[in-house]
């Protein structure tokens, strides 16, 4: 058989991923503080972009403006104007359609071939992936007490909408680990259950460091005396009177507590060994306000109106003015190669800002759209939903939805909250047509079930599932049991046997 060589021609299609396209996924997962930061960096290397509030107003036709610069006698408006026919490789490699195109992790960005400095620009939540990412860095960064409690909070509670009432509270913590929140007013506004928003409080006041999340020094000080078991009547009578003890009245204080001098010594001793500011041991970072990317407001008709934040959008122009006027006096083919690189960087910068703001309202539009009960009566209405269930709804991809969520807030009248926190999963309905039930629904139904028992008819995990069926859920018993204990609530044996013994309590 004789072996030759030919030559074919094959069609066919790839996506190839552009260092353009690449940064414009960054562009998309950045929150607008590292949006802002990267903006101005762009701004200092590239002298065709301003910003708009930057711009002064021009004149109406000046006498000596040159015709040439302004063929149409239009105003500043050009520099927007997108579809001008700048210069004819301008525009041609603009590749920003990439509202389907995000894998889940991008390929490392290599050097630009053009001399772009896009890739110089690197945030704390790029990918290890990344050439110059530096590991050290990451090891050793301070972490900061809220990052701490984060942490904890996705160990600790599995409930969703615990977690946004955890998020909410942790929010409220300042740099020494105090807690300044009425708790009445975040159950109103988030119209949570009776006794959520003390319970999760309970929770968070037992993460590390101990003492955190305290509403006051006695309650930060009790919260590490009971994490080292010395906490007892005479302790908490001293912390009942701390400010005999800040006023140095030691009289007063022993008559208090009812201890003699010398155990009050010993006890104030003791205080003196705990930390008064549990949180100032973390990393110190300089606190900055969540400020939100969407804004949800209810309108006159029942609906919700939802739009961008402007303050958070930068306004970015190409100055084509400008560049009119400098590629006039480019002497040679290096000169005039840099003047096109920089248009060609600052249009593609506009564009895939444009590009961003709208696929995140996009996103955020069918949120709020999938999770109007939340908003309507509060935060037990969870509907079950996921990334590929608002990635179907759009038409995107699930990872575009995926960085569209991360570091991105929303003003609602409930609070301002993290987009991700309202993607909960969900349980099956028993009856197949039937509709999913979120997790946290089913959750509040057993707790539900379990309060309203007597001691005669304790409910275990089968009759429960048995109840749920009967309400149209399918769930397994497995399932409950994994419920019931994150929810702290006891086995059916222990319940029956702790309500026989407070019976009795009654009875005598």
């Amino acid at each position: 058989m004789a072996i030759s060589t030919k030559l074919e021609m094959r069609q066919g299609q790839q996506l190839v991923m552009t260092p353009q396209l690449q940064q414009a996924i960054r562009l998309l997962q950045y929150s607008n503080l590292e949006l802002s930061q990267f903006i101005e960096g762009e701004l200092e290397r590239n002298p065709l972009l301003e910003l708009e509030e930057a711009v002064p107003d021009v004149p109406a036709a000046p006498a000596e403006a040159e015709p040439d610069e302004r063929s149409d006698g239009g105003e500043a408006d050009d520099w927007l104007d997108l579809e001008k026919p700048v210069a004819a490789d301008a525009t041609d490699s603009f590749d920003t359609e990439f509202e389907n195109v995000y894998p889940d992790a991008a390929p490392a960005e290599g050097p630009d071939p053009n001399g772009s400095q896009w890739s110089q620009v690197k945030q704390r939540g790029s990918s290890f992936d990344d050439e110059d990412a530096n590991l050290e860095a990451y090891a050793t960064a301070d972490i900061s007490l809220r990052e701490h409690l984060v942490e904890q909070v996705a160990l600790a509670i599995s409930d969703p909408a615990e977690r946004l009432v955890a998020q909410y509270l942790i929010d409220t913590v300042d740099e020494a680990g105090y807690l300044h929140a009425d708790l009445s007013d975040i159950q109103a506004k988030l119209a949570a259950p009776d006794g959520m928003v003390e319970r999760v409080l309970g929770v968070l006041q037992s993460f590390d460091p101990a003492g955190v999340c305290a509403r006051s020094l006695a309650e930060c000080l009790a919260l590490q005396l009971k994490e080292q078991n010395r906490y007892d009547p005479q302790i908490a009578a001293l912390l009942d009177n701390l400010g005999h003890l800040a006023t140095h009245n030691l009289a007063a204080l022993k008559r208090a507590v009812g201890v003699d001098a010398d155990e009050l010594a010993e006890m104030i001793a003791e205080i003196k060994t705990l930390n008064p500011k549990p949180g100032l041991k973390f990393g110190s970072v300089q606190m900055q306000p969540v400020v939100p990317d969407i804004i949800v407001r209810p309108g006159n008709d029942g609906s919700w109106l939802i739009e961008l934040n402007s303050d958070t959008l930068p306004r970015v122009l190409v100055n084509r003015i400008y560049y009119a006027k400098v590629s006039k006096t480019a002497r040679n083919d290096k000169d005039k190669g840099y003047l096109l690189e920089c248009l060609q960087t600052a249009n593609w910068l506009v564009k895939s800002l444009d590009q961003r703001a709208r696929t995140i309202l996009r996103v955020a539009e069918e949120i709020v759209r999938q999770q109007d009960a939340f908003f309507t009566h509060g935060v037990q209405y969870l509907r079950p939903m996921n990334l590929k269930t608002v990635a179907d709804a759009i038409s995107m991809h699930e990872s575009t939805v995926s960085r569209v969520t991360s570091n991105k807030y929303i003003a609602t009248p409930r609070g301002i909250l993290e987009l991700k926190y309202f993607f909960t999963s969900s349980i099956n309905s028993s009856d197949g047509d039937g509709e999913a039930h979120s997790s946290e629904a089913v959750r509040h139904r057993i707790k539900q079930l379990i309060d309203g028992e007597v001691a005669s008819a304790i409910l275990s995990d089968d009759m429960i599932v048995e109840r749920l069926k009967g309400d149209g859920v399918d769930i397994a018993r497995r399932t409950v049991a994994k419920y019931r204990e994150a929810m702290r609530i006891p086995s059916s044996v222990q319940r029956r046997r702790d309500k026989r013994v407070l019976d009795r309590g009654m009875r005598v």
